[in-house]
């Protein structure tokens, strides 16, 4: 496991379309994705540590982002192959497990996470309602460990000010997590 950090946010970056499947059987792009004042899509993955220690607190943030209009998107790109527990069976069995309020899908080419060029999971990218990148930062204070309970919510905060004023903050700490497991070459 190699601990990476995300670089800082891209300002007015373009999200950058897809089409996936979910754990739901259904494919997804990102217009279908987008919500009317902005869109977090989320390289997120089953097996991390840093990931699991959040879960708990990315449901409940997700969930309060969407009555701000603000959709949820989670895309697990690493290879499964080298990390079962992160297969497609997987994902299904995490995200019925917590009750994920968001779409989980499946970058099974990791064409798209490099696109967007994630580097670990949990990493974050936050979208307004013009789909120009506003916040590319942490959810809290967490590692692999839990945060404190009143640990400032990041990332809420953040896309609850995208989605009021179609801004990110300038002051942003980037997110942390365990690197995207790339396929071999070759």
């Amino acid at each position: 496991m190699v601990l990476l950090h995300t670089p800082v946010c891209d300002f007015n970056q373009p999200a950058i379309d897809f089409d996936l499947p979910g754990v739901d059987g259904r494919q997804w792009s990102l217009q279908q994705c987008r919500g009317k004042n902005g869109l977090l899509i989320m390289f997120i993955c089953n097996h991390c540590p840093y990931v699991k220690s959040i879960l708990g607190k990315l449901v409940r943030d997700t969930a309060e982002l969407q009555t701000l209009g603000v959709n949820c998107v989670a895309i697990m790109s690493n290879d499964p192959d080298d990390y079962p527990e992160d297969s497609f069976e997987n994902m299904r069995k995490v995200a019925a497990e917590n009750e994920f309020p968001f779409v989980y899908l499946l970058d099974k080419t990791q064409e798209l996470a490099k696109a967007y060029g994630a580097v670990c999971t949990p990493d974050f990218f936050g979208y307004n309602a013009d789909l120009e990148l506003q916040y590319r930062g942490r959810l809290d204070d967490s590692g692999k460990q839990h945060a404190r309970p009143d640990a400032r919510r990041d990332l809420f905060v953040a896309m609850r000010q995208v989605a009021e004023s179609g801004q990110g903050p300038l002051e942003q700490v980037a997110s942390m997590g365990c690197s995207i497991k790339w396929k071999a070459m070759g």
